[in-house]
């Protein structure tokens, strides 16, 4: 088993009589120093940070390519908009979505449930794609999360840092770019996934190709339906994404402060039936707070989890096993509501 995430190892220095080193110049090395920290880190995580790992500010120049992602969706100006690629933006949202939900969430971070490593393996691709970084960058900040949550320590909790801090800047500072590999250890022994830790814009960047391709393909194929390449770009990447992003972020920011509170968790998460429905299940957030290892968010049976839905049928194709269920009596114990009627589904 891998004993961590390979890191870069320090640069030798060069050897200034060797003859072939005179004249190739600078080594890839040194000319890879030259660039920023920022810049250097857009395309490879294990640069290493230094003192900045340690600070609370945001790194706006990191954050370069999240905010231009944001100011790419004024695209939408000159691409116009077709019913296909609303249609292909709300497709790429809800299987993106249910990547993060099922996968990042109640897979890498709770281990919910069982899958093949292949199966493991496409699915953090697919939820690479919502670019969100990898499922063990995100898996080991929101263990800690619960570790710590709505105290010291919890990386986005709202009544610590405010909405601002807890929806999105808590990922944009230096420590917050950190994989937690300490909550992680077992998922490092993966390849793949430890590629994916390293090279986390690899598969938005080839999901973004993707959607250009099919936009050029239907526009010389299809032209009937009205889209072309840049319209399916701005659709089916930017915007989807950048809704994805926000409806995401909202159950670090909003389901830790507003809904009702079922039981006693020692935190301020909430249960909210619009945050569940915008994110397919998660904004049963006090649920998930009072029993955090198990499949299924939703309790009962009116409150309604899509992921769940789809991981049972997963289950079905074989493609998962193991889903856990919610123990017997553990929705009556630690209630500050009244329970109100019926039984957990």
């Amino acid at each position: 088993m891998a004993q961590g995430v390979a890191q870069s190892s320090p640069n030798k220095p060069h050897d200034l009589g060797h003859s072939e080193d005179a004249v190739a110049g600078p080594s890839a090395a040194t000319r890879e120093r030259r660039l920023p920290p920022w810049l250097r880190r857009w395309f490879d995580n294990h640069q290493a940070l230094g003192d900045e790992a340690r600070q609370a500010g945001v790194e706006w120049l990191r954050c370069l390519p999240f905010l231009a992602m944001h100011a790419a969706t004024l695209g939408v100006i000159w691409v116009g908009w077709s019913p296909v690629a609303i249609w292909i933006a709300a497709a790429a949202f809800l299987v993106r979505m249910f990547a993060i939900t099922g996968f990042y969430h109640r897979y890498f971070s709770h281990r919910a449930f069982r899958t093949s490593r292949a199966f493991q393996g496409l699915m953090a691709f697919v939820g690479g794609c919502a670019a969100q970084r990898d499922p063990m960058w995100w898996a080991s900040h929101h263990v800690q999360h619960h570790l710590h949550s709505d105290s010291p320590g919890d990386p986005h909790s709202p009544s610590l840092s405010g909405f601002l801090g807890s929806h999105a800047g808590w990922f944009m500072t230096g420590e917050g770019f950190q994989t937690r590999s300490k909550f992680v250890r077992d998922w490092e022994r993966f390849a793949e996934l430890r590629f994916l830790n390293r090279f986390d814009w690899v598969p938005p960047l080839l999901f973004a190709a993707l959607i250009y391709v099919l936009g050029w393909s239907l526009e010389r194929f299809r032209p009937t339906l009205g889209t072309n390449g840049p319209q399916l770009l701005v659709w089916g990447f930017f915007i989807s994404t950048i809704c994805l992003y926000h409806a995401t972020f909202t159950v670090n920011s909003l389901a830790h402060g507003w809904g009702q509170r079922r039981f006693a968790t020692g935190d301020d998460s909430r249960n909210n039936w619009f945050l569940a429905l915008l994110t397919l299940g998660e904004g049963w957030h006090n649920n998930h707070h009072h029993c955090p290892g198990v499949a299924r968010q939703g309790f009962y049976w009116w409150e309604i989890d899509i992921t769940y839905y789809g991981l049972v049928v997963l289950s079905k194709l074989g493609l998962v096993w193991d889903l856990r269920p919610v123990p017997a009596g553990v929705v009556e114990r630690r209630r500050i509501d009244s329970p109100s009627g019926g039984s957990a589904a």
